[in-house]
């Protein structure tokens, strides 16, 4: 049965929906109100608060700490410095993802790691006969992502302690909620300007009052995860599981993922620390890869004629989809839409996923199975870069 975050106090009061998710076996509010709409405007326009206390989070210490985490990620840690954070993918010995997540170094010989299925088990045999401790912190830091176009200004009045003109984008600083402590990092999952706040779990309550208190005057609003889950995908950001499955979870080698064949190959240093799956990642970045990862853009004409050939509108707008549709090229199936919803903000039907490598460029014409009233159809779509939406204050 799923239990409680540090601010289900909080987050319960004001769940009006009364729909919950179990993520990672801790109750998450799927969306406050009954709808999920004016939650996603506000990560879009304003500022969404979302509990992300279910990430899995482990902190790496000792004289090894460096060369351990540099075993597990694709990155080079080496460049990693104090009060950065990097996200990375970690690959088995074949060079297929387990999963993903953001590597914090909060200092030399420190390193704190999120991810989204338990690993524990995994840095503990990475990093055997090293000097170097892995610690479980999950239970011991409540995490709250505050993400929107108004996130810094409701930060600046909140926060002690952190220039927040100065917090670049994927750093950290440590600053003071009413002489509580708390470590801010410029990170999040929606695409957006935004922050995710490491907390005490006892100053929870707390820390979520003051940003709910300050934040009513810029249109902040507690957001779940179907708002969320709009916004990563308009941000053409994978999910384990989704977008890829895990190989640890997978039962066939068909069903695994390279760094390179889900849009992580950015994240792969290759000329950087001898890590897990390295030797297998460069034979393939020397011969090409099978899949590409791509964003698909589908043409409303044609979504209008399908619904319109049964005297519908386009039934479309909603919830995003988790569940894969084929996609296809000539009546030939090319590859999968692996999550893919619409966006409010575009105005348009979008979706990431993947397909062989030799369809995968951008401009490409292709088809994706849509259901119209219970028949299997194809609308017309397009090949297209992600991510859908990247706007400048992001980075700024």
């Amino acid at each position: 049965m799923p239990i409680p975050t540090p601010f289900h106090s909080r987050t319960t009061a004001v769940c009006e929906s009364y729909e919950w998710r179990n993520w990672s076996g801790y109750l998450a509010a799927g969306l406050y109100e009954p709808s999920h709409e004016r939650e996603y405007f506000a990560i879009r326009n304003a500022a969404g608060l979302i509990d992300v206390s279910p990430l899995f989070k482990y902190e790496v210490t000792g004289p090894d700490a460096a060369r351990l985490v540099d075993r597990v990620v694709t990155r080079n840690i080496a460049k990693c410095k104090v009060g950065q954070v990097m996200y990375t993918p970690w690959c088995d010995e074949e060079g297929k993802v387990m999963d993903d997540g953001t590597v914090a170094r909060l200092g030399d010989n420190h390193f704190r790691v999120t991810s989204a299925d338990p690993s524990y088990r995994w840095f503990q045999d990475v990093g055997y006969g090293l000097n170097a401790q892995v610690t479980n912190v999950t239970t011991d830091l409540a995490a709250l992502a505050l993400q929107g176009p108004n996130s810094r200004a409701i930060l600046q009045q909140v926060i002690t302690g952190i220039d927040f003109a100065k917090l670049g984008y994927f750093k950290l600083a440590h600053g003071q909620i009413n002489g509580r402590p708390i470590t801010v990092t410029r990170t999040g999952y929606t695409g957006d300007l935004g922050y995710e706040l490491w907390l005490k779990p006892e100053d929870a309550e707390l820390v979520w009052d003051y940003l709910m208190d300050v934040g009513q005057g810029y249109g902040l609003l507690p957001t779940g995860i179907l708002a969320l889950d709009i916004a990563r995908v308009e941000a053409g950001l994978v999910m384990i599981d989704v977008d890829y499955k895990s190989a640890i979870h997978s039962v066939i080698e068909a069903q695994k993922s390279s760094p390179y064949e889900i849009g992580l190959g950015w994240a792969v240093s290759l000329n950087g620390a001898d890590f897990i799956g390295k030797r297998a990642l460069q034979k393939e970045a020397a011969t090409g890869s099978a899949w590409a990862f791509v964003g698909v853009q589908l043409d409303w004409h044609s979504l209008e004629a399908l619904f319109g050939a049964v005297d519908l509108p386009p039934h479309v707008a909603g919830r995003a989809s988790r569940s894969a549709v084929p996609i296809y090229k000539g009546g030939r199936h090319i590859g999968q839409l692996t999550s893919h919803t619409f966006s409010p903000i575009l105005k348009q039907y979008i979706g990431i996923g993947t397909v062989y490598t030799g369809y995968a460029q951008p401009g490409n014409s292709v088809e994706v199975e849509v259901t119209v009233e219970y028949v299997r159809q194809k609308a017309s779509a397009k090949i297209v870069k992600t991510p859908f939406f990247d706007p400048p204050r992001k980075r700024a």
